[in-house]
């Protein structure tokens, strides 16, 4: 199973929407935001998509009230988590926060297979050695939504354990690399 994992769109409707029609042509199959969406109803525009979208708030909450309207709207597709969240998809588990340093620390404790952040709009993907001596993947997307950084997300293959940062096409249906601008792993 493929996945996006994006963060910090900061209501840019657009980016948000261009990197999930990306990632979705690419085979992601659900969407991760990691905080920061600020008005909920920036959510709207992946509705078209049609894959499950799962939110935290970040430390730019916006509405929370509204945030929890929407997902529970009959037709919404989003799961809306809080503070942060743990979902499970693949056979794998995943935990969803906004700041880094909370990220590593429940990176380190070797509950989950992967662990996603964001907060500080620079992409990222270590592999970290955790307490039960495993390993978990600590993925930050950088900011989608472009913000003193060039908007970018990540695409997740569960299956293989395998992370892609892509920047984020600038138009619709446009692919604006084809090839990632990183690999991991």
């Amino acid at each position: 199973m493929k996945i996006c994992i994006l963060s910090d769109s900061h209501d840019n409707r657009r980016l948000l929407e261009h990197a999930v029609e990306d990632a979705k042509a690419r085979g992601a199959e659900a969407v991760l935001h990691c905080g920061d969406v600020v008005a909920p109803t920036t959510l709207r525009v992946l509705k078209k998509f049609g894959l499950p979208v799962h939110v935290i708030h970040g430390n730019n909450t916006g509405d929370l009230y509204a945030m929890n309207k929407l997902a529970h709207e009959p037709d919404s597709v989003v799961r809306y988590h809080g503070q942060d969240g743990v979902v499970h998809l693949a056979k794998r588990t995943l935990f969803m926060v906004h700041y880094p340093h909370y990220a590593a620390a429940m990176a380190l404790t070797g509950d989950y297979d992967v662990v996603c952040c964001g907060h500080d709009h620079r992409d990222s993907v270590r592999k970290l050695d955790n307490v039960k001596g495993g390993v978990t993947f600590l993925v930050n997307p950088g900011t989608v939504g472009g913000v003193g950084a060039k908007p970018t997300y990540v695409l997740a293959d569960l299956a293989a354990m395998r992370f892609e940062v892509f920047e984020v096409p600038t138009a619709p249906g446009e692919a604006c690399n084809t090839a990632p601008v990183s690999v991991h792993f």
